[in-house]
C-alpha cells in the first residue's frame, strides 16, 4: 500500500512489496528474514532540512533510507560544520552509535525529501542476535563507513593546498564512471558548491574559484550539473603531489 504525502513522496509501508527493491542492504535478504525486519520498521517521511538525530545524542535506533539522501556532519568547538559522508537510498544511518550504544557521532539531516524506515535499538539488536544474514549485511555497511570516513580524512589531513584537495575530490568522483574513447570522465555532480566545501575543509566562494582555475587549465568542463574531467591524468597528478613549487596557479588559500 502507498500512501501520497505533502513532500511529494509515496510511501511505501512494507519493505515485501516494495517497487523500490534492488541490490541494497537488506532489500535482498531472504524473503522471511526480511518479513522480520519488516514487521519490525516504521516508515516515515521527512522534509527537506530535517534533523534525523544530532551528534552527541543518545542513540533511538537506525534509519533505512528508501529514497533521498542523507547529510551526515560533525561539528568543531568553533561551530564549523565538516560533511564526512552523505548517505544516499540504501544505506543506513545512525548504524554505529546504535550498535556500540555510544552517542550518535554524527548529525544527520536530509538534503531532500526523505522516506526512511526507522528501528529502534533494542529491536534491532534482537534483530541481528537471531540472523546471521542480516550480521554479515551490518558488516559490509560498517566497512563502506570506514572507508568513506578514510576518503574524509585524506581530503582533510593527507593534502596540501585547496586545489590538491579539490583535486583529489574530482578523481574520486571520476573513480566510479567509465571514461569515454577520448579519454573524457563525465561526472554528475549532485551536490553544491556549499556542500562540497564542506567535505573539504573549504569556503564555497574557495570551491567555485578553484574550479574556475581547474576550467582555465582546460583540466575540466562544466555543463550544468554535469562535470567532465577533460585530462584525468593531470588531474590525478595534481591530486597525489600537488603544484609544483612556485606554480602560482594553484597557490589558492
Amino acid at each position: 500500500m502507498q500512501v501520497r504525502t505533502p513532500y511529494g513522496l509515496d510511501i511505501i509501508e512494507s519493505c515485501l512489496g516494495c517497487p523500490l527493491r534492488q541490490d541494497r542492504f537488506l532489500c535482498d535478504l531472504p524473503k522471511e528474514t526480511l518479513a522480520r525486519w519488516d514487521a519490525l520498521s516504521t516508515a516515515m517521511a521527512f522534509p527537506q532540512g530535517a534533523v534525523l538525530f544530532v551528534e552527541g545524542q543518545r542513540p533511538r535506533g537506525i534509519f533505512t533510507i528508501c529514497s533521498g539522501r542523507v547529510k551526515l556532519t560533525a561539528n568543531s568547538a568553533r561551530g564549523k560544520a565538516v560533511i564526512l559522508r552523505i548517505a544516499e537510498a540504501g544505506e543506513v544511518v545512525g548504524l554505529p552509535g546504535t550498535i556500540s550504544g555510544l552517542p550518535y557521532e554524527v548529525t544527520a539531516e536530509a538534503l531532500e525529501p526523505l522516506q526512511i524506515n526507522f528501528i529502534g535499538r533494542e529491536p534491532f539488536l534482537d534483530f541481528l542476535a537471531q540472523n546471521g544474514d542480516a550480521c554479515l549485511k551490518v558488516a559490509a555497511m560498517l566497512t563502506s563507513i570506514y572507508h568513506a570516513t578514510y576518503r574524509e580524512v585524506r581530503y582533510l589531513a593527507l593534502s596540501g593546498s585547496v586545489a590538491q584537495r579539490l583535486a583529489l575530490y574530482l578523481v574520486d568522483l571520476s573513480a566510479q564512471n567509465p571514461a569515454d574513447p577520448g579519454g573524457r570522465v563525465r561526472v554528475r555532480l549532485t551536490l553544491g558548491h556549499a556542500e562540497i566545501a564542506e567535505i573539504l575543509g573549504m569556503s564555497r566562494e574557495t570551491v567555485t574559484r578553484t574550479l574556475t582555475v581547474f576550467k582555465k587549465e582546460h583540466l575540466i568542463e562544466a555543463r550544468g550539473a554535469t562535470l567532465i574531467v577533460i585530462d584525468p591524468a593531470r588531474l590525478k597528478a595534481l591530486a597525489e603531489s600537488g603544484p609544483e613549487v612556485g606554480d602560482r596557479r594553484y597557490a589558492l588559500k
